[in-house]
């Protein structure tokens, strides 16, 4: 069956279409991303600040996050549970990764102590070494999860605070559920916002 021209050209044009589809959604990543309101659904709500929160009771499991560190190392972010885990995707290409990068190292020093455990998740880093040097440069003494595809990162199940963009912070109770979610780059008070309530909860 011989295809006509026109039908050639609208097929073009759909192919192009969602191709420049494919690459907004690209751009979109290290930005500040967006924020998406509460709904029946996801039970979460979307602060003022950005920042969205789940009721203790509507908290969905973390996924399995486990695998070799930007440093070479094996972690598994369920041997953490009975903590607070704040869970940081960036990547060494992404400038609000680096502005908020002295913030998440000083603030994992600072909370320690206090039962919480800062963990990365580099992504879209093609080489370890960029990534290893983003570390030293800022001062990031926790573990990277190394995962240059994104492939952790589509582990969220969907209508959870799953990350969106990059930088997404995702900070995680002490029974590994999914409590509170950023998608822009954070300073201290903000992720104080986040992390002190979960430190009150009994």
């Amino acid at each position: 069956m011989s295809v006509s021209p026109a039908f050639r050209r609208r097929r073009t044009l759909t192919l192009a279409a969602a191709a420049a589809a494919a690459g907004a959604l690209t751009l979109t990543a290290c930005g500040s991303g967006g924020t998406s309101g509460g709904s029946g659904d996801t039970k979460f709500v979307t602060g003022t600040g950005g920042i969205a929160t789940v009721a203790k009771g509507d908290r969905q499991n973390a996924p399995e996050l486990s695998g070799a560190t930007v440093d070479g190392k094996q972690l598994d972010v369920a041997s953490l549970k009975g903590k607070i885990v704040v869970l940081n995707v960036w990547g060494s290409w992404c400038a609000p990764c680096r502005a908020e990068a002295p913030y998440l190292a000083k603030v994992s020093k600072e909370m320690k102590s206090k039962g919480v455990e800062f963990v990365g998740i580099n992504t879209r880093d093609t080489d370890k070494g960029p990534a290893q040097k983003f570390e030293q440069e800022f001062g990031v003494d926790y573990a990277s999860l190394y995962d240059p595809i994104g492939k952790l990162i589509l582990r969220f199940p969907k209508g959870s605070l799953n990350p969106q963009a990059i930088p997404s912070t995702i900070v995680l109770d002490r029974n590994g559920k999914i409590a509170a979610r950023a998608l822009m780059a954070l300073d201290d008070t903000k992720l104080h916002q986040m992390i002190d309530p979960l430190i009150a909860e009994k």
